[in-house]
């Protein structure tokens, strides 16, 4: 089955939306038509029989959790698809096959393909839970999700099942509460005239009178108690929250969390404080911040979605997932309906364009082609066009720093623009992003007697990072794929054995003295950039060297292709193992230019501690004794020996602190995401003077 399906995907048209739906057909009829062995029917059907008994109804809600879903920074909401009041062993199992298959909703494919992400690495899981019939539902955010105020807690609430709130399609009260008093700050009550029901075993949309539509949604109760369960969810996963909840007889469920996406992305766009001296023709909810301007294009349904073009502003009376590649176009959203937790404003937030929902009548009031200015940040729609000035506070780009300020990259698409930046080269280039986007395991290639091709793909890649960055160093890392990740390639699970811990398994340094076939294609292709394109400012990093003996055997392969340090090819180690802190000096000795800490694998293994495992995730801390005792003995021990010392974990963007003991340390550079380059290099200029 799989191989059918990448034979219909390959050949998609991304760009057509006919062909895409096409591939989406074909891909997910030969997921609904598969067949479940018994084994999984059995397990399936008993844990329902459980839950209908634990819960004395047989009514229940069908989910999906796509890995690819709710990342730190893209959560894309409803790439997949959700079943409410399913009822019934068989109709149970249909739903469940439904649910894996809307992986491959058209929508969902083309939303991998525009953020890179490969179709067959990207896994779902559908949780089954109690059928809520909700009295009211909502949405809460564990900090303000347009300005990232952390002091308050929003919550979003309707009568009714949560389907309406989730697509915009009524227009939510909104509560504010504020987190250090708990104490309400802030209420907005809207006029709600339709709310989903269930009857019998389907949803039913049906009227409410104007008395009950204009009464607030939830008690001052009711609104307490979520904000503290939202406090809660805060502290138990140690960042902001994105929350379902829905109400049935007085009972508050939670039915979903998530991370906060759009955090950065928000505070990268400001919003320019001079009036804008043109006429306000229509108000509604700030969703997402910035100001843009364009001609107006009318959209009633996901239909119509060809007809939006770059430079456009997208009015409809609400969004859904199938809107995103229309809205990926737009320069800004304006809805009829929805709230600051509808689909077109979370997803305007992750894109970073500015929104305003809630208006009433854009789609009546804006008229086909005229030209508008949209304030995403205070809700307000002008007619006109404004003329943005450039009046923002910028920072410096004259600020030198004697720390040089790297970015970690992995993606050759990106490379162009982040190139652009005031930045002082890549240091850490990651292979797996390359070699995930080549498709094939390696070893496939060999197998084929292609391995030239191998080698020209991963050139091709690394030249791109070379050339827009030269003569900027660009240090890259060998690949450092583990077993379970590289099975997820094209042949994979032919040459990959599976392990119980893939994170403590067969990777980094071990894999190649164990088998340098791929990793001599790696080193072939350093050269062929290097010496045929002449980019002599292509470095290589060693990953994962648990011993030095293993860094001794690496550096013999390293030798016997004609790779040599010298002023132009430095080879760095990378320091993510408490071994290669305890016996830094002798790593040293075996003939290395520098090394660079991977803080993130580092301080699991120092403290033991799997930042990816909820159950102890909160003990994961980089700023914890014992790892700023590894990263001083790191650091001075590197500056004792002559040899640079980086750092290129997410710690010396998120902790100024930190940052500031690196540098008075004498680290010689820290590599951060492309967000944080011009914010890190502001800090590090202070505390160098």
């Amino acid at each position: 089955m799989s191989q059918k399906i990448r034979e219909s995907l390959e050949k998609v048209n991304y760009e057509d939306s006919n062909d895409l739906n096409r591939a989406s057909r074909e891909t997910k009829d030969l997921i609904i038509q598969g067949s479940l062995s018994e084994e999984l029917k059995t397990e399936i059907i008993n844990s329902y029989k459980k839950l209908i008994e634990d819960f004395q109804g047989e009514l229940v809600a069908v989910r999906s959790s796509a890995t690819a879903e709710d990342l730190p920074n893209a959560s894309f909401a409803g790439q997949q698809e959700t079943f409410l009041n399913v009822k019934g062993e068989e109709n149970l199992l249909q739903k469940l096959k439904e649910a894996w298959a809307s992986l491959f909703d058209a929508r969902a494919i083309f939303y991998r393909k525009e953020n890179n992400f490969d179709h067959f690495k990207v896994g779902i899981a559908i949780p089954v839970q109690k059928m809520v019939e909700s009295d009211a539902s909502g949405i809460m955010f564990t900090l303000d999700p347009v300005t990232n105020d952390n002091s308050k807690i929003v919550i979003e609430a309707i009568f009714g099942l949560g389907e309406l709130i989730v697509q915009g399609a009524v227009t939510p009260d909104h509560y504010e509460v504020a987190k250090d008093s708990m104490n309400i700050v802030n209420k907005k009550i809207s006029t709600q005239t339709v709310q989903l029901v269930k009857e019998g075993d389907i949803d039913k949309e049906v009227q409410i009178d104007s008395e009950k539509g204009n009464l607030q949604k939830i008690t001052d109760g009711e609104i307490l108690k979520l904000a503290e369960l939202g406090k809660k969810l805060e502290e138990h996963y140690q960042f902001p929250q994105d929350s379902e909840w829905a109400i049935e007889k007085n009972n508050v469920y939670l039915v979903q969390t998530r991370p906060i996406t759009t955090i950065k992305s928000t505070e990268q766009r400001d919003t320019p404080t001079e009036e804008i001296n043109l006429p306000i023709i229509l108000k509604g909810d700030p969703a997402s911040p910035g100001i843009a301007c364009g001609p107006v294009k009318i959209l009633q349904s996901a239909q119509e979605i060809d007809k939006v073009v770059e430079g456009d502003v997208l009015v409809a009376p609400q969004t859904n997932p199938d809107f995103v590649p229309a809205m990926k176009k737009a320069v800004a959203i304006v809805t009829d309906k929805g709230g600051r937790t509808s689909h077109a404003a979370i997803v305007s937030r992750e894109i970073g364009i500015p929104a305003v929902v809630g208006t009433g009548e854009a789609t009546v009031k804006l008229k086909e082609g005229m030209e508008i200015t949209v304030n995403g940040a205070t809700g307000e729609i002008y007619e006109g066009h404004y003329e943005k000035k450039e009046t923002a506070v910028k920072i410096d780009q004259n600020i030198q720093t004697k720390t040089r300020v790297y970015v970690n990259l992995g993606e050759p698409e990106f490379a162009d623009k982040i190139a652009q930046r005031h930045v002082d080269g890549v240091g850490l280039l990651r292979a797996e992003f390359i070699m995930a986007g080549i498709g094939k395991h390696p070893k496939k290639f060999i197998s084929e007697n292609k391995q030239n091709e191998f080698i020209d793909k991963l050139a091709e890649g690394l030249e791109k990072f070379c050339q827009v960055f030269n003569p900027r160093p660009v240090v890259y890392r060998a690949s450092d794929f583990k077993t379970n990740e590289y099975r997820n390639l094209e042949g994979g699970a032919d040459f990959e054995p599976e392990e119980p811990n893939p994170m403590l398994g067969y990777r980094g340094a071990y894999r190649y003295i164990n088998d340098p076939d791929v990793f001599k294609l790696e080193l072939e292709a350093i050269k062929k950039v290097r010496n045929e394109k002449g980019l002599k400012n292509l470095w290589l990093m060693i990953p994962f060297a648990r011993t030095v003996d293993e860094l001794i055997k690496v550096k013999e392969i390293i030798d016997s292709s004609d790779l040599k340090r010298s002023e132009d090819f430095k080879l760095w180690m990378m320091v993510e193992i408490p071994s290669n802190v305890i016996l830094l000096e002798d790593f040293i000795k075996v003939g290395i230019d520098g090394v660079s800490i991977g803080s993130n694998d580092l301080t699991m293994l120092i403290l033991g501690t799997d930042r990816d495992n909820n159950l102890v995730a909160k003990e994961f801390n980089e700023e914890d004794q014992a790892v700023l005792w590894a990263l001083e003995r790191v650091v001075k021990t590197a500056r004792e020996n002559n040899i640079t010392s980086s750092l290129c974990g997410q710690a010396a963007s998120t902790y100024p602190k930190l940052l500031e003991k690196l540098v008075s340390w004498g680290i010689t550079s820290v590599s951060v995401s492309p967000d944080m380059i011009d914010k890190t290099r502001e800090e590090i200029s202070g505390f160098e003077k």
